[in-house]
């Protein structure tokens, strides 16, 4: 089969969708399309490309039965930028390949993420590792704002003291925070990809990631429309049951009230269902 050119994903390459402040997600290349995928399906059949509705079919099938391979002969290369705590984040996701600035080699750019007033929130009472639903006031959120403002730049003006001294870049770098900003190249086929948007596009997800989800689902559509809309349909807008789950689901059915171990579980359970 000949290069896959999407004419959508076409119109996107290079093209900076802003995130945060000072962030950026950019398609800077792609391998493969929705029919990329449905050749790789066929491949066994030895038969040609169908119709459109056909291949949609096809794909639908693949993600609704959990059938992966053909999905990973989709490739798309990304050039983003990032605050280096999302970044710590992100390279959980070890199914891609990377090159990130270093900062032994360059000097770092005076360039920090502060978030905004309606974000800054109190700790969240039932999540460990997340923030309030709630913001804080207006005069709270601006002094948390004006002391990470007046943190990084005191950090960084000692930083360019040290480089200006003739210290060595990986000694100097050593203070710099967790909120300065840092790039790569990140590469990853579209199985994983879908498997980073569903776990970063999830409402439990830190809001600095799913913005960085948002962009990249964006132009996982834009390269495999068909793909994408079977990712809605079956994962990112489907649920999967356990054995306990479908049991309760039963009862329901039955018009019974379903029984749990704890409050936690059967929260988790409605949580899956429609509202």
């Amino acid at each position: 089969m000949a290069h896959t050119v999407v004419p959508e994903a076409e119109a996107l390459l290079d093209q900076e969708i802003k995130v945060l402040d000072h962030g950026f997600v950019r398609l800077v290349d792609y391998l493969g399309g929705d029919q990329r995928i449905v050749q790789a399906a066929r491949v066994s059949y030895g038969e040609g490309t169908k119709t459109h509705r056909e291949d949609s079919g096809l794909i639908n099938y693949l993600m609704r039965h959990g059938h992966t391979s053909p999905f990973e002969q989709v490739i798309l290369t990304f050039h983003t930028k990032m605050p280096i705590f999302v970044a710590r984040q992100w390279v959980r996701h070890r199914t891609a390949r990377l090159n990130e600035i270093s900062g032994r080699y360059s000097v770092m750019k005076d360039e920090f993420y502060v978030p905004e007033p309606d974000q800054v929130r109190m700790q969240s009472q039932t999540n460990r590792q997340g923030r309030d639903e709630a913001s804080v006031t207006p005069e709270l959120a601006r002094e948390v704002t004006e002391t990470m403002v007046g943190d990084q730049a005191q950090v960084y003006r000692n930083y360019e003291s040290m480089i200006s001294a003739g210290i060595a870049r990986e000694v100097a770098r050593i203070n710099l925070p967790l909120s300065l900003y840092t790039e790569w190249y990140w590469q990853i086929d579209l199985h994983n990809l879908f498997h980073f948007i569903k776990l970063r596009l999830d409402e439990h997800a830190q809001y600095e990631i799913r913005v960085y989800a948002e962009a990249m689902a964006k132009c996982a559509k834009a390269v495999a429309p068909a793909a994408y809309d079977a990712f809605e349909e079956h994962v990112l807008q489907g649920a999967t049951f356990s054995r306990t789950e479908l049991a309760a689901l039963k009862e329901m059915i039955a018009g019974k009230q379903p029984q749990f171990e704890n409050d936690r579980r059967k929260a988790e359970f409605e949580a899956k269902l429609p509202k």
